[in-house]
């Protein structure tokens, strides 16, 4: 049984999608231990509220774009894939 050069190509592609995608994961792991910490910040020093949510906020921000990285990468191979090009 032989197998086309594309048909693994598209499938290559795929499985590097769904691992590209689970990027989100730990991502999403993370921002939700960092928010709950943030609130327990916020109710041991109320006064601190302002710098508290300032920080949480820049560090969602910069933890949030390896799951956007992630998205992205996955999109190209699903749908604008330059591999196949290559064949």
């Amino acid at each position: 049984m032989s197998i086309d050069a594309r048909a693994f190509v598209l499938g290559c592609s795929a499985i590097g999608a769904g691992i590209a995608a689970c990027a989100g994961l730990g991502t999403g792991i993370g921002q939700g231990f960092a928010a709950g910490k943030g609130a327990e910040a916020v109710g041991r020093q109320p006064e601190a509220r302002g710098t508290i949510l300032s920080t949480l906020l820049v560090g969602d921000a910069v933890a949030e774009t390896s799951a956007i990285y992630g998205l992205v990468v996955a999109l190209i191979l699903l749908f604008a894939n330059p591999l196949v090009g290559q064949l």
